[in-house]
């Protein structure tokens, strides 16, 4: 029988497999990368953009199709959607006199796994996640 160590990923710092909030104390260069990501977020037009590239058949969209979805200009869109590429979130890509945006899953996926709680102490969901204070079962 082999007398290797096995090794628990997650559980040994930066280095491990995509740690939580909950599972280990952030660095500061973490937490100042994912500030800049929930900032970009923190916009309703922002964020109703990341939801329209996001959920588009076919995984892309152009901004010709984006702009008349809001009550704002054209360069206010664009500076929106610039925002979103800064935070990596979206990559964009011209094709004539228009561009294209899609959405980048790392990312994406990668705030996903940092907020992600497996459960509550006991094992069980947390019956308050995604329920205003004070109003869980």
């Amino acid at each position: 029988m082999s007398k290797q160590e096995l090794v628990v990923l997650g559980q040994d710092g930066a280095e491990g497999c995509c740690p939580t909030l909950l599972t280990a104390p952030m660095d500061e260069d973490r937490a100042v990368e994912l500030a800049k990501v929930f900032k970009a977020l923190g916009d309703p037009v922002r964020l109703r953009l990341l939801s329209m590239i996001a959920s588009r058949e076919g995984g892309e969209i152009c901004v010709c199709d984006l702009t008349p979805a809001f009550d704002l200009s054209q360069p206010t869109i664009s500076h929106h959607l610039k925002l979103l590429r800064q935070a990596g979130l979206i990559a964009s890509e011209r094709r004539g006199t228009w561009v294209y945006y899609r959405l980048l899953p790392a990312m994406t996926d990668g705030l996903a796994q940092a907020l992600t709680r497996s459960g509550a102490p006991d094992g069980r969901p947390d019956a308050s996640v995604g329920t205003p204070a004070g109003t869980a079962s």
